[in-house]
Formats: C-alpha cells, structure tokens, sequence
C-alpha cells in the first residue's frame, strides 16, 4: 500500500494479508475504490500514533460497515506497525493508524495490518507537526493518492 501525503512524500506499507485477511482485503478494496484519496490525517499525538482514514475528518466516520478484529499474538506494535482503529472490539472500517514508536500496551487490542518498510521518516515528520484541539493537526495533512501496486 501506497501513501503520497501532500508536502511531506511518500509512505509504503507492506500488508499483513495472510495474518488479517478480512480487514487487508477492506483496506485494499477501499483503496482501489480511491476512498482514501484526499482524506487527511486527523489525529496526530506525538510519540504515540497518526490516524486517518475517516471520511469526515474528524474520527467519527467509517465506510458505513464493521468488521470483526483479527488479532494475531504474534504481530507486536512496533514502530512503523499500521493498525485498525476502531470504537470498540470488532468496530474496524476504514480507520487506521501507524505506530510512531514501540506501543507493547495496544498488542492484542487492535487488528494489525502491516508495516511501514519505507517512508518512516515521512511518518515521523507528520508525527512531529503542531496539533490543536482532539490532537488535530492545525494544517491540514492531506493523503493525496492512495494505491496499492500489483
């Protein structure tokens, strides 16, 4: 999976597809459809997680259905691992975010659906920029295009 996010460059994601089937073949399909194209990052918390993937900018929508979490004991929130996020157990949409640094207290909580293998310095840049209220960055952070190569 492929992020080009508007001034700041380009994030490649390897997905977990064999681990988290179900919640891949969303992303993947959502992606194909350019759902996330001009969609931006709406929570940024530094040294935590940035977040995006919701269609109203503000974390409280989705792609109108759920689907069940896939959580694998194996697969551990490193730096760069990307993650649904969700309002509860088996809430995932269209949400997700990327792991700024190690975050063990999130194993086992969230569906994991893969990892950042190039671009985390594009990652840590958007990670680093000023947030005002529900830690929403004051300008903008804008995925420009979204693409999965085959």
């Amino acid at each position: 999976m492929n992020i080009s996010v508007k001034t700041y460059g380009k994030i490649v994601i390897e997905l977990h597809r064999n681990e988290a089937p179900k919640n891949v073949n969303n992303i993947i399909e959502l992606t194909d459809k350019g759902f996330y194209n001009g969609l931006i990052f709406h929570r940024i918390i530094k040294n935590f997680v940035i977040q995006g993937g919701c269609p109203r900018g503000d974390g409280t929508g989705d792609p109108g259905y759920e689907i069940d979490d896939e959580i694998v004991p194996s697969l551990k929130h490193l730096k760069g691992t990307v993650a649904m996020a969700n309002r509860g157990p088996n809430t995932n949409g269209s949400q997700f975010y990327i792991c700024l640094e190690p975050l063990p207290r999130l194993d086992g909580r969230y569906t994991i659906i893969g990892q950042v293998v190039q671009g985390m310095d594009v990652v840590e840049r958007i990670g680093s920029v000023q947030t005002g209220q529900l830690d929403r960055p004051v300008t903008d952070v804008v995925m420009e295009k979204v693409w999965i190569e085959r």
